[in-house]
């Protein structure tokens, strides 16, 4: 006799032998039917907790590093506590381009601000310093925002120019990482209009050949 399960024999004593009879036995449940609802509902959470803590992880480590404190040495920057360069650092922006504001390292110097880039590149900016000596009445200038400035390219070695305000009455200069792009420029010259008034340029006479 075909069946699912496992035959069993009737032996009731009050019945003749060629009546006694077999009948099969229930089959056990498949292992798919003893499975509960939260053991399905563990299954599915399972994989998408995975996912989610994935997720959750690329997250923070797309996250913004945390950025040091700027230590910055001193210049000759005699107009420093002027109060035009009291009025420009109050009109500072919180970023230029790509840097966002940096914190400096105490004691700072009166007059100076710095940004910093996730690569921990710096801007640093400083207020009242003195006229370039490389700046005469030959040298070529370049306007930004109603703001002329006049670019000293860094020494061997050093990744960076540094462009000077020399339209003010005070000389603003920005040391600015290669590769930058023009957005801090723009952004400092944007500031330096609102914050102090144009004057007229006062450079250095041609030297002698």
């Amino acid at each position: 006799m075909s069946g699912c399960g496992t035959l069993v024999t009737v032996n009731d004593p009050d019945l003749p032998e060629s009546a006694r009879t077999t009948e099969p036995e229930p089959a056990a449940p498949h292992p798919t039917a003893r499975r509960s609802p939260a053991l399905i509902a563990v299954a599915v959470a399972l994989p998408v907790a995975l996912v989610v803590g994935v997720l959750v992880a690329a997250v923070i480590a797309g996250r913004d590093p945390v950025q040091e404190p700027v230590a910055l040495g001193t210049v000759p920057a005699p107009a420093a506590e002027s109060p035009e360069c009291a009025a420009l650092i109050e009109a500072l922006p919180e970023d230029l381009g790509d840097y966002g504001r940096a914190e400096l390292v105490d004691p700072a110097p009166v007059g100076a601000a710095a940004w910093q880039a996730d690569d921990a590149k710096e801007v640093v900016l400083r207020c009242g310093v003195d006229r370039p000596l490389e700046f005469n009445a030959a040298s070529a200038l370049q306007m930004v925002d109603e703001v002329q400035w006049f670019e000293v390219p860094g020494e061997e070695g050093l990744d960076a120019s540094t462009w000077f305000a020399v339209d003010r009455g005070v000389y603003v200069a920005l040391t600015v990482p290669h590769g930058s792009g023009p957005s801090p420029l723009q952004d400092a010259s944007a500031a330096i209009s609102g914050a102090l008034e144009q004057r007229p340029i006062d450079p250095a006479p041609v030297p002698n050949p």
